[in-house]
């Protein structure tokens, strides 16, 4: 009876049945919903669309330098004239081919994640270190594009627009289900479209005298 006593008061401390199997937050594999998932397929595969078509035409600039690319709209919205700048091959090479592989990765983690497979929480922290430092090179195109060359790439603007996203869906896989963590979630959710509107008040003011020929 004595025993048996043991035993109820050790099943019934809150201490033990109460603490998370795993609670190393580097192998804890956080849960990411559908909407997400899917949200991730979409914007890894418009990145790598545009990330190849950006290939394509600097290829095809290359063979025929008086080509007439499909991006070429007039001398403001152009991305022959940006991917014959210096900045549009700022490590050697253009810029686009770091895209087909970076894109390719966000694929994969889409696709495994709609198959309900649980990546451990490295995983996502380095994929948002990876975004990150996507996202720090994508200010620098912007203010590149804005400031010095004085033009828009069609399909870098649709790169600029996804990479941000990719980064927040980043982030909050790899921060852990915390007060803290889930506090940066909801900032995420406030700063992400006042980022967007500062990048659409910089070109809009920038480009202002094109956009009034406009009406």
């Amino acid at each position: 009876m004595a025993h048996q006593d043991v035993a109820d008061t050790h099943e019934a401390d809150p201490s033990e049945t109460e603490r998370p199997a795993d609670t190393n937050v580097w192998t804890e594999r956080p849960s990411v919903s559908p909407v997400a998932a899917w949200v991730l397929l979409i914007t890894g595969v418009l990145g790598l669309a545009a990330a190849a078509m950006l290939t394509i035409e600097r290829i095809e600039l290359l063979i025929n330098p008086q080509a007439s690319l499909s991006c070429n709209f007039n001398p403001i919205i152009s991305c022959g004239s940006v991917m014959t700048t210096e900045q549009a091959r700022f490590f050697g090479f253009p810029n686009p081919i770091l895209g087909l592989p970076a894109f390719a990765v966000i694929i994969t983690t889409a696709v495994l994640a709609i198959g309900r497979v649980n990546l451990p929480r490295w995983y996502w922290i380095g994929q948002t270190i990876g975004a990150s430092l996507g996202w720090i090179f994508v200010h620098y195109l912007i203010f590149q594009s804005a400031f010095r060359i004085g033009a828009l790439c069609p399909y870098c603007m649709v790169v600029w627009t996804i990479v941000p996203i990719i980064w927040a869906l980043s982030l909050s896989r790899a921060l852990p289900d915390s007060k803290l963590g889930r506090s940066v979630r909801e900032w995420i959710t406030v700063l992400l479209p006042v980022w967007y509107i500062g990048v659409l008040c910089v070109i809009g003011v920038k480009f202002w005298d094109y956009w009034q020929t406009l009406f």
